[in-house]
């Protein structure tokens, strides 16, 4: 289990800075996803650890070891690429020992790790077949035994689960989970996927444009965004216009013509509310219960245990909710009242842009 550390790291290619002066650590033994759309800087990161692209400025570490500058095959480092690269004239025993052969370990301590390899990636019947006669997942799997066979100090999967249909890409998750857990390796995944982000990782690392924009628990990139990029990219996320106003020990805020106490400490002033989805109830207009605005609803999409409800308020404005076990799904063009709890809104710095509420 290794600490990894990134001390004013940058990354230029010509003219252009794919990443800009990044300090982080990463705990030992941890899962940590750095997410973020296409061109976000992720994968260079990636590399960079990895020893195949080279660090403009700043450094790596390792324990307190600057491993920068070292050739890829000195860092001890495992990596899981997105296509597998698996040798396709190989067996997958032949391809899982081929770091070993590569050290120049014994025949029998080679056979040993990989039955060892094959038995916690559950493919102990497969050893003497070939890539192109596994599935998907299994290819993946033997890839992560690859990656996982000379004992590295840390595990690097790039973007592992994005060539897998949904119910592979569900299964493998929890492989990779398992795995995971029962070695204890710091692993470091960038992924698009934000589900993949949220339901496998210790800490999140939320990057756009080459900057950090929030590093936190899955919770809290979801339930507390830092700002209006996280919010909007991880999930879907109702912004509002807000005013918050109140002493110290009193502050509150209005919106949709609430008075709201809140739980966090604000300024007064102009502010961006945030509601996510799940958080807002739907009452019927008039009933009892609902203290919110009244709404339209304006679509509505089945998604098994969940309803996802457009509204609109009586100002135009669209409101996303999303309602778990609803036995009869309201009906497009009914009325209906929407709440929330107090503790449900975060607010985030007032930008331009937000809707009026």
């Amino acid at each position: 289990m290794s600490t990894v550390t990134f001390r004013g790291l940058s990354k230029s290619y010509g003219t252009t800075e794919v990443i800009r002066d990044l300090d982080l650590s990463i705990a030992s033994g941890s899962f940590t996803t750095i997410l973020g759309p296409s061109g976000s800087g992720k994968t260079t990161i990636l590399s960079m650890i990895a020893g195949i692209a080279a660090v403009t400025s700043g450094r790596i570490e390792v324990d307190g070891r600057d491993i920068s500058a070292l050739p890829a095959a000195a860092r001890n480092i495992g990596v899981v690429f997105q296509s597998y690269a698996l040798f396709p004239h190989l067996t997958v025993a032949d391809n899982i020992a081929f770091p070993l052969r590569l050290r120049r370990m014994g025949r029998d301590a080679i056979r040993r790790k990989v039955d060892e390899m094959l038995r916690l990636v559950r493919m102990e019947g497969l050893a003497d077949r070939k890539p192109d006669a596994l599935s998907g997942g299994q290819q993946q799997r033997v890839a992560i035994a690859r990656a996982l066979v000379f004992d590295p100090d840390i595990l690097l999967l790039d973007e592992p689960l994005s060539a897998l249909d949904r119910k592979l890409r569900e299964e493998v998750r929890e492989e990779i989970h398992r795995i995971q857990r029962s070695l204890g390796i710091t692993t470091i995944m960038v992924t698009h996927d934000q589900e993949e982000a949220l339901s496998l990782s210790d800490a999140v690392v939320v990057l756009n444009d080459g900057l950090v924009q929030q590093c936190d628990a899955p919770q809290g990139v979801y339930r507390r965004p830092s700002n209006r990029f996280v919010a909007t990219f991880l999930g879907t996320a109702n912004l509002f216009d807000a005013e918050v106003s109140g002493g110290s020990g009193d502050r509150a805020v209005e919106l949709c013509g609430r008075r709201l106490p809140l739980r966090v400490d604000a300024a007064t002033g102009p502010a961006v509310a945030m509601l996510r989805p799940d958080r807002i109830a739907l009452a019927d207009e008039g009933g009892a219960g609902a203290g919110g605005p009244g709404v339209e609803i304006t679509r509505s999409v089945f998604l098994g245990g969940t309803m996802q409800y457009t509204t609109r308020l009586d100002d135009g404005t669209e409101v996303q909710v999303h309602v778990m076990g609803e036995a009869e799904p309201r009906p497009v063009g009914s009325r209906a009242r929407l709440d929330w709890a107090p503790e449900d809104i975060w607010l985030l710095p007032a930008e331009p842009a937000a809707r009026h509420v």
